[in-house]
């Protein structure tokens, strides 16, 4: 016997994208361009607090994360948003994946205004949002994100019976893979919104250090400005892009005391805490910002690059945030594979990112490119990118 609620799940993206290419001969040296794992140095300090307190690989992690860390993350909260969130308002997680999931089932309930819960996800989405609402018996609502609507997903054109059994909405800004930013008028009807309805903000800000100009606004941010319910809103950021720490696994939540407190119950019961030596390295990561800097320059090298290049193809638009290109094509299993047989360019179709809804999937017409090698290489591949595509 096995559980049907996760029978109707698509491939994961990137099995999908094997299935797709393996089989076939790349046309040229093989640039991956596909996922958004950083290639930029991480603080070279960081292994050298590692090291330092190897030690406490024999002890048990705490749970939600060390006083010192905690404190960190509450300061840096502070400096980069200008809000007071204790500690006690914070939870360490073992990548901001864990929990997106896990915050689904410590919060969403079982049933609302006496009916099956909805949670909304943008289309396209960060995969782990549909199946946080599938664990939680809650019916995933997939509302476009694309040209149209700024890229982010418009849940105010929602009817309102259904905005009235929404529990939980999920929203990146900066957005993956699309790059938008949520402006600050946008958190406010978002937040006014689910004060309205009576539903909770996930706001997954992974992104939110990568950008070319202005720093993105915070949901938290935004709510603590309004005066919103202390409740309404949840923040998950990570190092992973910030520091290029990908495998550190390290990132938070941060929301109000109810919320938190019952993520970590949950956690007490289920979770898988940081390691206490990679705690303290992420103490330090969190308390500098001078590697952050440089990564952000690294970046917008690249998106400078990437408008050189394409800035005068139709349909393209230039990111304000995040590492990733959307690119407009015809079909992006098509051009995927014209790509790779032909230059050895490796990318992403937009349709593993989406899902079909009401009668069509919004990333079918796109690519997915993550600018995350060095500039020559990114440079090479956009160049062979825009020749083989765009002629």
């Amino acid at each position: 016997m096995f559980p049907e609620r996760f029978s109707n799940l698509p491939a994961y993206a990137f099995p999908r994208l094997r299935a797709l290419l393996d089989h076939l001969k790349p046309g040229g040296p093989v640039m991956h361009m596909t996922i958004g794992e950083p290639k930029h140095a991480f603080p070279d300090w960081v292994a050298e607090v590692i090291a330092e307190n190897a030690a406490e690989f024999i002890k048990y992690p705490t749970n939600e994360g060390t006083p010192e860390l905690l404190q960190a993350i509450s300061a840096w909260i502070e400096r980069r948003y200008g809000i007071a969130v204790p500690p006690e308002q914070v939870m360490a997680l073992n990548g901001t994946r864990e929990g997106l999931y896990n915050a689904a089932m410590a919060l969403c309930p079982e049933t609302k205004n006496g009916k099956q819960p909805i949670i909304l996800t943008p289309n396209p989405f960060y995969q782990v949002y549909s199946v946080a609402a599938a664990s939680v018996g809650a019916e995933a609502r997939f509302v476009p994100a694309t040209e149209a609507s700024g890229h982010l997903p418009d849940f105010a054109a929602l009817e309102p019976e259904i905005l009235d059994r929404v529990a939980i909405a999920y929203v990146c800004s900066p957005a993956n893979p699309q790059g938008a930013v949520a402006s600050e008028t946008y958190w406010r009807d978002l937040i006014a919104l689910a004060e309205k309805h009576d539903f909770k903000v996930f706001a997954d800000e992974c992104y939110s250090e990568i950008y070319r100009k202005t720093p993105p606004p915070g949901a938290l941010q935004v709510a603590n400005e309004m005066g919103a319910d202390p409740e309404r809103v949840l923040i998950f950021h990570s190092l992973s892009k910030r520091s290029n720490l990908a495998g550190l696994r390290s990132g938070f939540v941060a929301g109000g005391p109810e919320s938190i407190r019952r993520i970590r119950q949950l956690r007490n019961y289920s979770g898988a805490p940081l390691p206490l030596p990679l705690q303290r390295a992420a103490e330090k990561v969190w308390a500098d910002e001078t590697h952050v800097e440089e990564n952000r320059r690294l970046y917008a090298e690249k998106f400078d690059i990437a408008d050189d290049i394409l800035g005068d193809v139709p349909g393209y638009t230039s990111p304000q945030a995040g590492f990733f290109l959307w690119l407009p094509v015809e079909d992006g299993e098509r051009a995927a594979v014209k790509l790779w047989t032909e230059t050895g360019v490796r990318v992403l179709p937009g349709a593993y990112l989406s899902r079909d809804a009401e009668g069509y999937n919004p990333g079918k017409g796109f690519i997915r490119v993550a600018l995350v090698a060095p500039k020559d290489e990114v440079r090479e591949a956009l160049t062979k990118l825009r020749a083989c595509i765009y002629g």
